[in-house]
């Protein structure tokens, strides 16, 4: 095993995965430790430099937040991402849950369940309020502050996923992050789309956001993690920023 070096290390790159086992099988969805590497150099290095540049938007959101409402200035969820193991030469992803953080839009202690019963129509393809077909995110929502709502249509709650990617938790690009009780839907139905690290943004973002079906939605992921590359993760962030940028599809 190559000696990495002192940048990987200061990096947080010294533990791309479990343990070398060269004797096993190369699996059918997995990834390069050469791919792994240069994504996760990538996506460090990205995510540092844009905490830097946006510290100053993000201690503006956080005072807005705290004199908007009461409760804490991060909204902290679990939600289904994966786990890395190492396999010979080859990098596998299994579903496996972690803290995930946004910025609060909600008032504190908002309810869950409203959010889980609309998700449960959103996955079933069902309409709310006699529409025709549930958006992902839920109309009219009531928990939702007036600091939430700029926020939220900015997508800049979204900011704090930047220490997800520093985890490595999180990459910029890939499938959509999603909380346990809508991600079992997908490891059942589409259990591909957990071959990668979930990503700030990705092929649903640029194609509509909110204003997808769930199987609309599950399909992107599914060609993102067929078609993935450093040229192709490139391609949809630059597509991500005029996507924000005008709203469309937003919550």
């Amino acid at each position: 095993m190559s000696t990495q070096s002192t940048f990987e290390k200061a990096l947080g790159l010294g533990s791309l995965a479990e343990p070398l086992d060269e004797s096993a099988p190369t699996p059918a969805q997995a990834v390069s430790i050469a791919r792994a590497r240069a994504k996760d150099l990538r996506d460090v290095v990205i995510a540092a430099l844009l905490l830097i540049v946006l510290a100053p938007l993000m201690l503006v959101v956080a005072l807005a937040i705290k004199l908007d409402s009461r409760g804490s200035v991060f909204f902290v969820q679990e939600r289904l991402g994966v786990r890395r193991r190492r396999v010979g030469r080859w990098i596998v992803h299994e579903p496996a849950p972690f803290r995930f953080y946004k910025f609060r839009s909600m008032v504190r202690d908002a309810d869950q369940s409203l959010h889980e019963a609309h998700i449960e129509e959103y996955l079933a393809g069902n309409g709310a309020n006699g529409a025709p077909r549930s958006r992902f995110k839920l109309a009219d929502d009531p928990r939702i502050t007036r600091v939430g709502r700029v926020i939220r249509r900015a997508s800049i709650d979204e900011l704090p996923q930047l220490f997800n990617i520093l985890k490595r938790e999180m990459s910029l690009v890939g499938p959509r992050p999603v909380p346990r009780y809508e991600g079992q839907h997908y490891v059942e139905h589409y259990p591909e789309r957990f071959s990668m690290l979930p990503g700030l943004t990705g092929l649903w973002q640029v194609n509509g956001r909110c204003d997808l079906s769930a199987d609309e939605m599950a399909r992107l992921d599914l060609e993102y993690v067929r078609r993935h590359s450093l040229l192709f993760d490139l391609k949809i962030l630059m597509r991500t920023i005029p996507a924000v940028l005008s709203g469309r599809g937003a919550g």
